[in-house]
């Protein structure tokens, strides 16, 4: 008796400890694979937030470099010495404050500055505010210094009169040997960091002292991560990075690599990437507790297959240990319970596939609305070309049904055969309506010219009809079409947008509207013309037609030519003004054939 209750015992202990065992490495693998992919969606969501401020840096850099060759600025800077004194001077400045002010609501830059090479803010965007930078001085400020010496220079920090923190692309003014002074344009994260909310976790860019300068809590900016040393601090005040900033601790605990602590505990998974160019970094942290609950829960799944498997063994055992008579009744109890378990955890994890594909397509749902709400623009001009075929639709459908009640049946089919060619034609502008929108990457492949300059007309052919413009398109080259050039389509197609639209600008109020395209190809080249019978360009504006802010046409800002030109160049090519058979104007974009 003593024997068997002590097997009982025994055989009770193993399957514990095999138990036990199981589910450590089942809770073990489940921990695992939830922290890997915690590390993979804050590394996914970092690179989406790296790729946004490099879009927004891209753009904000040019802008110091398009302003070094604005004549208004060396103007502002030099009538005080070549012309009539003070007087010329305020007149050429206020006359810049101006255009600045313009420049910045266009462009969306809170402030844009130019100072002498003292140092003194001569012209401001911010003008006409209480804040105004004019007659300011920033020589404390390191892109000064280095502005003046290197001819560029990018610094972080807050502003000295509006304390938000930003960075600010300084750009000379003459030459090194006799600056006239600089340009500033100053890009503050705060725009950027708002769009942070709708991702989860939290959001930070921190410079190399762990000072807090974006965040999607806007509790944190101007905070640090860890306590700055009495050395730290100092070289923080000697920058004059933040001036009258205190500097507190953020509720954040974080030792600078792994994982943070948030401020009541929480387990937060951290990635970190620089950003290029800069002395910043971009951290993205995600609270590990909804992650670590889910892995507890695929334990559970993984370990009870092994649990009932033990279970099944322990039984048998314990059935063998007991009376043989009583065998065949627990072996069918215990396939019924196993059958039972399984079919409830074949039900959770149905319902968890289905659960997690209905939060794939719910996020899915906002990214599509999210990408449809950039459509506005295009879609404006392109109502018509929609609403015209579908009026048509119905009116032939309308038409239909009353030549089916008089027995016309060849009337009918005609009826429906045109309005399968309009719907072909209403999918054929929303499909390039779709691409047009979706933005082209940077990868040149071999494109076809005839599907380029279909969409390309299809986005303003709308136009090109209201305006009546007599329209000649290029015959084909070869027995399939215009050869194939090598580019990306979706940046070609906008050079050739941007090209048409400012014939059909210079043909607005002429008479007798037309636009002639024509193909020829020059060894390894294709030279694709657009020429017009407008009025032409200036002769003042001809050796500066592509220069930035150098338009002809009222309320323009002159930008498109330029940027379309670099495309070209990008893209192997170029764009450059020839003389037109029209009259007018044309110009010639140069690809290379694929």
């Amino acid at each position: 008796m003593h024997g068997l209750i002590w097997r009982r015992l025994v055989m009770a202990g193993v399957v514990a400890v095999l138990a036990a065992g199981v589910w450590a490495v089942a809770a073990d693998l489940a921990r695992n694979q939830a922290i890997a992919a915690l590390n993979e969606e804050a590394a996914r969501i970092a690179r989406q937030h790296l790729r946004l401020f490099e879009s927004e840096f891209a753009r904000f850099r040019v802008l110091p470099v398009a302003l070094g060759e604005y004549g208004d600025v060396a103007e502002a800077l030099t009538a005080g010495v070549q012309g009539d004194g003070a007087n010329e001077a305020q007149g050429a400045a206020r006359r810049l404050d101006r255009k600045l002010a313009l420049l910045s609501r266009e462009t969306g830059t809170p402030v844009i500055y130019v100072t002498d090479s003292d140092a003194l803010v001569v012209s401001a965007s911010n003008y006409d505010q209480p804040d105004s930078f004019v007659g300011e001085n920033f020589s404390f400020r390191p892109y000064f210094t280095d502005a003046l010496t290197k001819g560029n220079a990018e610094y972080h920090g807050a502003g000295a009169i509006s304390g938000r923190p930003g960075l600010f692309f300084a750009r000379r003014i003459g030459s090194a040997a006799d600056p006239l002074g600089i340009v500033v344009v100053k890009f503050e994260f705060a725009a950027l960091a708002a769009l942070w909310a709708n991702d989860p976790g939290r959001a930070l860019l921190v410079d190399p002292e762990g000072i807090i300068l974006a965040s999607s809590d806007a509790a944190d900016v101007m905070r640090v991560l860890s306590p700055l040393s009495d050395e730290a601090r100092a070289r923080v005040a000697e920058s004059r990075l933040y001036p009258d900033a205190t500097l507190e601790v953020a509720e954040l605990d974080w030792p600078g690599t792994g994982e943070a602590r948030g401020p009541d505990g929480e387990r937060l998974i951290v990635a970190e990437l620089p950003i290029p160019g800069t002395r910043l970094r971009l951290l993205q942290m995600l609270d590990a507790a909804p992650g670590l609950a889910a892995a507890r829960e695929r334990a559970w799944v993984l370990a009870l297959p092994a649990f009932a498997g033990l279970m099944a063994l322990g039984t048998a055992m314990w059935w063998w240990f007991t009376r043989a008579a009583r065998a065949a009744a627990y072996r069918r109890t215990l396939e019924e319970a196993v059958t039972e378990r399984t079919l409830a955890l074949e039900e959770q994890m149905a319902e968890r596939e289905r659960a997690d594909r209905r939060y794939r397509d719910a996020r899915e749902e906002l990214a599509q609305a999210n990408r449809l709400a950039s459509l506005g623009t295009i879609t404006a001009g392109l109502v018509h070309e929609i609403n015209q075929p579908v009026a048509t639709i119905r009116t032939l459908a309308e038409n239909a049904r009353h030549h089916l009640e008089a027995g016309r049946l060849d009337r009918v089919g005609d009826g429906l055969d045109s309005a399968v060619e309009l719907t072909a034609r209403i999918g054929a502008i929303t499909q390039e309506m779709r691409q047009f929108a979706r933005g082209g990457g940077g990868e040149v492949t071999s494109v076809s010219l005839d599907e380029v300059m279909a969409g390309a007309l299809l986005l303003v052919g709308d136009r090109i009809r209201k305006l009546g413009v007599d329209l000649s398109l290029p015959p084909s080259l070869t027995e399939h079409g215009q050869p194939a050039v090598l580019a990306n389509r979706i940046r070609l197609e906008q050079v050739l947008v941007n090209v048409l639209q400012n014939a059909l600008d210079a043909l607005a109020d002429g008479p007798d509207p037309r636009i002639e395209v024509t193909v020829s190809r020059d060894g390894d080249r294709l030279n694709l013309t657009v020429a017009d019978n407008g009025p032409g360009i200036a002769p003042e504006l001809a050796d500066r037609i592509f220069d930035p802010f150098v338009t002809g046409r009222s309320g323009g800002l002159g930008l498109g030519l330029g940027i379309a030109r670099d495309i070209m160049r990008e893209l192997g090519g170029g764009l450059e003004p020839a003389p037109s058979p029209l009259g007018g104007a044309a110009f010639v974009i140069s690809m290379r054939c694929a």
